[in-house]
Protein backbone atom coordinates (compact mmCIF):
# COMPACT_ATOMS: atom_id res chain seq x y z
CA UNK A 1 0.00 0.00 0.00
CA UNK A 2 2.54 2.64 0.54
CA UNK A 3 4.57 1.79 -2.59
CA UNK A 4 1.24 2.46 -4.50
CA UNK A 5 0.73 5.92 -2.23
CA UNK A 6 4.40 7.30 -3.17
CA UNK A 7 3.40 6.32 -7.13
CA UNK A 8 0.82 8.45 -6.75
CA UNK A 9 2.32 11.14 -4.66
CA UNK A 10 4.60 10.42 -7.47
CA UNK A 11 2.50 10.95 -10.09
CA UNK A 12 0.58 13.89 -8.67
CA UNK A 13 4.24 15.79 -8.31
CA UNK A 14 5.27 15.24 -11.83
CA UNK A 15 1.69 15.94 -13.16
CA UNK A 16 1.98 19.28 -11.36
CA UNK A 17 5.29 20.04 -12.34
CA UNK A 18 4.80 19.96 -15.89
CA UNK A 19 1.52 21.86 -15.23
CA UNK A 20 3.16 24.77 -13.30
CA UNK A 21 6.37 25.59 -16.07
CA UNK A 22 3.76 25.32 -18.38
CA UNK A 23 1.88 27.99 -16.63
CA UNK A 24 4.90 29.78 -16.20
CA UNK A 25 6.24 30.31 -19.27
CA UNK A 26 2.66 31.24 -20.82
CA UNK A 27 3.12 34.30 -19.07
CA UNK A 28 6.68 35.40 -19.79
CA UNK A 29 7.33 38.39 -21.72
CA UNK A 30 3.98 39.34 -21.96
CA UNK A 31 2.42 42.68 -20.40
CA UNK A 32 -1.40 43.79 -20.41
CA UNK A 33 -1.52 46.36 -23.49
CA UNK A 34 -4.33 47.57 -24.90
CA UNK A 35 -5.65 48.72 -28.32
CA UNK A 36 -8.05 48.49 -30.76
CA UNK A 37 -6.57 46.12 -33.07
CA UNK A 38 -4.21 42.74 -32.69
CA UNK A 39 -2.36 40.31 -34.50
CA UNK A 40 -2.30 36.11 -33.27
CA UNK A 41 0.57 34.35 -34.60
CA UNK A 42 -0.40 30.70 -34.84
CA UNK A 43 3.16 28.77 -35.15
CA UNK A 44 3.75 25.44 -37.73
CA UNK A 45 4.79 22.03 -36.17
CA UNK A 46 6.62 19.94 -38.80
CA UNK A 47 3.17 18.48 -40.85
CA UNK A 48 4.50 15.67 -43.51
CA UNK A 49 0.84 15.01 -44.46
CA UNK A 50 -1.49 16.65 -47.09
CA UNK A 51 -3.70 17.95 -44.03
CA UNK A 52 -3.01 19.63 -40.51
CA UNK A 53 -1.69 17.20 -38.33
CA UNK A 54 -3.00 16.89 -34.27
CA UNK A 55 -0.70 19.42 -33.12
CA UNK A 56 -1.61 22.14 -35.94
CA UNK A 57 -5.15 21.31 -35.48
CA UNK A 58 -5.12 22.05 -31.82
CA UNK A 59 -2.32 25.19 -32.51
CA UNK A 60 -5.47 26.44 -35.18
CA UNK A 61 -8.17 26.03 -32.09
CA UNK A 62 -5.53 27.64 -29.61
CA UNK A 63 -5.52 31.12 -32.24
CA UNK A 64 -8.97 30.94 -32.88
CA UNK A 65 -10.03 30.70 -29.24
CA UNK A 66 -7.40 33.59 -28.60
CA UNK A 67 -9.00 36.01 -30.57
CA UNK A 68 -10.76 38.65 -28.73
CA UNK A 69 -14.19 38.06 -28.57
CA UNK A 70 -15.14 42.12 -27.79
CA UNK A 71 -13.16 43.18 -30.83
CA UNK A 72 -12.69 40.22 -33.42
CA UNK A 73 -13.38 42.63 -36.23
CA UNK A 74 -9.82 44.32 -35.25
CA UNK A 75 -8.26 41.12 -35.07
CA UNK A 76 -5.89 39.09 -37.84
CA UNK A 77 -4.56 35.82 -37.44
CA UNK A 78 -1.45 35.24 -39.10
CA UNK A 79 -0.43 31.41 -39.66
CA UNK A 80 3.25 30.84 -40.09
CA UNK A 81 4.81 27.85 -41.43
CA UNK A 82 6.49 27.13 -44.72
CA UNK A 83 6.70 23.86 -46.82
CA UNK A 84 6.70 20.39 -45.35
CA UNK A 85 7.13 17.27 -47.50
CA UNK A 86 3.93 16.91 -48.65
CA UNK A 87 4.62 19.77 -50.29
CA UNK A 88 1.82 22.42 -49.00
CA UNK A 89 2.99 25.06 -46.85
CA UNK A 90 1.97 24.40 -42.89
CA UNK A 91 0.45 28.06 -43.18
CA UNK A 92 -2.02 26.66 -45.59
CA UNK A 93 -2.94 23.51 -44.18
CA UNK A 94 -3.71 25.27 -40.94
CA UNK A 95 -5.64 28.27 -42.63
CA UNK A 96 -7.79 25.22 -44.59
CA UNK A 97 -8.70 23.83 -40.68
CA UNK A 98 -9.72 26.70 -39.31
CA UNK A 99 -11.95 28.08 -42.45
CA UNK A 100 -13.08 24.35 -43.33
CA UNK A 101 -13.31 22.41 -39.60
CA UNK A 102 -13.82 25.43 -37.26
CA UNK A 103 -15.40 28.02 -39.88
CA UNK A 104 -13.39 31.06 -38.61
CA UNK A 105 -14.49 33.30 -40.43
CA UNK A 106 -12.22 36.43 -39.43
CA UNK A 107 -8.93 38.03 -41.13
CA UNK A 108 -6.37 35.27 -41.97
CA UNK A 109 -3.02 36.09 -43.40
CA UNK A 110 -0.13 33.69 -44.43
CA UNK A 111 3.62 33.67 -43.66
CA UNK A 112 4.65 30.31 -45.64
CA UNK A 113 8.51 30.55 -45.97
CA UNK A 114 9.32 29.99 -42.40
CA UNK A 115 11.53 26.55 -41.75
CA UNK A 116 12.51 27.74 -37.99
CA UNK A 117 11.32 29.61 -35.16
CA UNK A 118 13.56 32.43 -35.91
CA UNK A 119 12.47 32.55 -39.51
CA UNK A 120 8.86 32.36 -38.35
CA UNK A 121 9.26 35.80 -35.97
CA UNK A 122 11.28 37.50 -38.69
CA UNK A 123 8.91 36.56 -41.76
CA UNK A 124 5.89 38.16 -39.70
CA UNK A 125 7.34 41.25 -38.56
CA UNK A 126 6.02 43.21 -41.20
CA UNK A 127 2.07 41.88 -40.72
CA UNK A 128 3.01 43.02 -37.26
CA UNK A 129 3.94 46.83 -37.54
CA UNK A 130 0.48 48.21 -37.50
CA UNK A 131 -1.32 46.47 -34.42
CA UNK A 132 -1.37 47.16 -31.09
CA UNK A 133 -1.34 43.72 -29.74
CA UNK A 134 0.82 40.52 -30.93
CA UNK A 135 -0.04 37.46 -29.38
CA UNK A 136 1.89 34.27 -30.66
CA UNK A 137 0.31 30.74 -30.19
CA UNK A 138 1.86 27.46 -29.58
CA UNK A 139 2.96 25.45 -26.58
CA UNK A 140 4.03 27.76 -24.09
CA UNK A 141 7.49 26.67 -23.68
CA UNK A 142 7.35 27.12 -27.71
CA UNK A 143 5.48 30.56 -27.40
CA UNK A 144 8.17 31.95 -24.86
CA UNK A 145 11.02 30.88 -27.60
CA UNK A 146 8.80 33.25 -30.13
CA UNK A 147 8.51 35.70 -28.01
CA UNK A 148 12.45 35.82 -27.26
CA UNK A 149 12.86 35.80 -30.53
CA UNK A 150 11.09 38.91 -31.00
CA UNK A 151 11.97 40.80 -28.39
CA UNK A 152 15.80 39.87 -29.90
CA UNK A 153 14.81 41.06 -33.31
CA UNK A 154 12.38 43.99 -32.85
CA UNK A 155 12.39 45.62 -28.99
CA UNK A 156 9.72 47.88 -30.11
CA UNK A 157 7.32 45.18 -31.36
CA UNK A 158 7.82 42.76 -27.99
CA UNK A 159 6.23 45.70 -26.05
CA UNK A 160 3.23 44.56 -27.73
CA UNK A 161 3.13 41.11 -26.67
CA UNK A 162 0.24 40.02 -24.41
CA UNK A 163 -0.92 36.60 -23.71
CA UNK A 164 -2.88 34.23 -25.82
CA UNK A 165 -5.18 31.28 -25.03
CA UNK A 166 -2.83 28.69 -25.77
CA UNK A 167 -2.25 27.83 -21.95
CA UNK A 168 -5.29 25.94 -19.88
CA UNK A 169 -5.43 24.20 -16.92
CA UNK A 170 -5.63 20.95 -17.20
CA UNK A 171 -5.38 20.81 -21.58
CA UNK A 172 -2.71 18.38 -22.74
CA UNK A 173 -2.06 17.17 -18.78
CA UNK A 174 -0.79 13.76 -19.31
CA UNK A 175 1.64 15.19 -22.53
CA UNK A 176 2.64 18.44 -19.79
CA UNK A 177 5.80 16.53 -17.84
CA UNK A 178 6.83 15.67 -21.37
CA UNK A 179 6.72 18.86 -22.40
CA UNK A 180 7.91 20.73 -19.67
CA UNK A 181 11.18 18.41 -19.94
CA UNK A 182 11.67 19.27 -24.01
CA UNK A 183 10.93 23.07 -23.40
CA UNK A 184 13.48 22.89 -20.73
CA UNK A 185 15.97 21.65 -23.26
CA UNK A 186 14.75 23.98 -25.73
CA UNK A 187 14.51 26.94 -23.36
CA UNK A 188 18.09 26.62 -22.29
CA UNK A 189 19.53 29.16 -24.26
CA UNK A 190 17.35 31.72 -23.60
CA UNK A 191 18.63 34.70 -20.58
CA UNK A 192 16.85 34.98 -17.77
CA UNK A 193 15.51 38.22 -18.55
CA UNK A 194 13.75 36.28 -21.26
CA UNK A 195 12.10 34.30 -18.60
CA UNK A 196 10.80 37.08 -16.76
CA UNK A 197 7.13 36.52 -15.18
CA UNK A 198 4.74 39.07 -16.12
CA UNK A 199 0.97 38.29 -13.96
Amino acid sequence: MRRRTRLAMAGAATLAWGEWLNWRWSRALVGSRGGASEAVVVLGYRNPQPTANFVNRWRVRAGVRSVAADDARGTRVIFSGGETTAGAAEARLMTNYAKSALAFDGTVLLEDRSTTTWENMTNVIPLLEDVDRIKIVSQPAHALKARAYLRRQRPDLAEKLVRADDYRLGEWILAKPLLALYGLWTLRGLKADERRISL
